[in-house]
């Protein structure tokens, strides 16, 4: 099943609007709004559950959000402080899990620094009003990718490096971007760019994915540990690279190495619930059923990650608890919704859950096709239609996705055993 961690939106229209006067100062639509107006109009920042508030994280993050919110108080048509609360708000939706709450607020904050500055001739900005620009692009179409927005996340990211053609991170984006759409030859460019600028732990695992999409897995995981060498130890983007390798080992058969870097995660970020379920798969490949759901159910009680409960489902019809399956499904498909009406698109993720948690190819098929209209060059969505026609004995149209979804030597298990059987049949 194709998982998604990041998960993470409505798009908030404009409530602002900017004019300049002679002075260069911004006029808002909200000028004529009191201090507690602007108070309440600010997002709020969730409790963290307390086994992810990792001692003084916590503390600082809540500091950091106080600050920023006090100088909107203080100054309505404050932009860096906006800014500040958007990149906060974009990073506690990865930490926590809280998507529906978290993009939605970050988009706000983003928007109000957008609609402050002018953006058809950015050439004659101030420095600083340029620099605010970079930085509210560049975290807009973060924030898209993880809504699955791919084409407006590159529009957007495009945006931000015509203005800033030098920072590493914008590279990370269109690298991404590129990818979801399936312009793999462009995506490559943009890491080499990305690298020669900043060889550090987010452009090694770049360099990683495409590796493995261009079929060499020794060199993903090459770059993977690079990548981890470059982070710093107990730091949540350290734990998810390593996670990503863990996942990497797991998926082309080395369940060892797996679980042995979920376990190393743990060991510098105790309680981080992405490696936690990661040993939940791990007892479930050995038949630990009671270890599996033991792991599944206590990181769903730290973060509301819907992939937890999916693999929660999944033991549940595998162990025969078909009551508790057929309870848990529903709910899956509640969080899913709840997720889309914040803006997520989830096609492939439903699609996913149509092959293989709940069989229905005809569902399975119309969420797929959906995600195939938006990008029919990316592999993971050609493999999960050819896997859907498989499933319907659509032989031709099943093989017709293989080769879409082979056109980079991908060795993904899955691709290679649809093959085998394709060609059997």
């Amino acid at each position: 099943m194709i998982r998604s961690f990041f998960l993470p939106i409505l798009f908030i229209a404009g409530l602002f609007f900017t004019a300049c006067n002679q002075d260069g100062n911004f006029k808002t639509a909200n000028a004529g709004l009191n201090s507690e107006e602007i108070a309440a109009s600010i997002p709020a920042l969730l409790d963290r559950n307390e086994a992810i508030r990792n001692g003084k994280e916590w503390d600082d993050v809540q500091n950091f959000y106080g600050t920023q919110r006090q100088a909107i108080i203080a100054d309505k048509n404050a932009l860096e402080p906006r800014l500040k609360l958007a990149e906060l708000f974009i990073q506690e939706a990865r930490v926590t899990g809280e998507h529906p709450h978290y993009y939605p607020a970050a988009l706000q904050m983003l928007e109000e620094v957008l609609n402050r500055i002018p953006q058809a001739d950015f050439s004659n900005l101030k420095m600083e009003q340029k620099d605010l620009l970079f930085r509210a692009l560049a975290a807009k179409a973060s924030v898209q990718l993880s809504l699955h927005d791919f084409s407006n996340a590159l529009e957007t990211a495009t945006k931000a490096v015509a203005i800033n053609p030098h920072n590493a991170q914008i590279y990370g984006a269109l690298v991404d971007a590129n990818v979801e759409l399936g312009n793999y030859d462009k995506a490559v460019e943009m890491a080499d760019k990305m690298v020669s600028i900043r060889p550090d732990l987010r452009s090694y695992s770049r360099v990683a994915y495409l590796r493995e999409i261009f079929g060499d897995v020794n060199g993903a995981a090459e770059a993977l540990e690079m990548a981890i060498k470059a982070g710093m130890p107990g730091q949540e983007a350290t734990a998810w690279a390593r996670l990503t390798l863990g996942n990497l080992y797991r998926t082309y058969g080395d369940w060892n190495k797996a679980e042995m870097q979920y376990q190393m995660i743990l060991a510098e970020r105790a309680d981080y619930p992405f490696a936690i379920a990661a040993l939940g798969e791990v007892e479930m490949h050995k038949k630990n059923y009671g270890k599996a759901e033991a792991s599944f159910k206590k990181a769903a009680s730290i973060i509301p990650e819907v992939g937890f409960y999916e693999q929660l489902a999944e033991l549940y019809k595998m162990t025969g608890r078909t009551a508790e399956y057929e309870a848990l499904v529903p709910e899956i498909l509640n969080m899913m919704q709840e997720d889309m009406d914040k803006g997520h698109n989830m096609s492939l993720e439903l699609a996913c859950l149509h092959t293989d948690l709940q069989p229905d190819y005809d569902k399975a098929l119309q969420y797929a096709l959906r995600e195939y209209q938006k990008r029919p060059a990316n592999i993971d969505v050609n493999r999960l239609l050819a896997k859907v026609y498989a499933g319907k004995k659509d032989v031709a149209k099943a093989k017709a996705h293989i080769a879409k979804a082979a056109v980079t030597r991908s060795k993904h298990p899955e691709l290679l055993e649809l093959k085998k059987m394709m060609d059997a049949g």
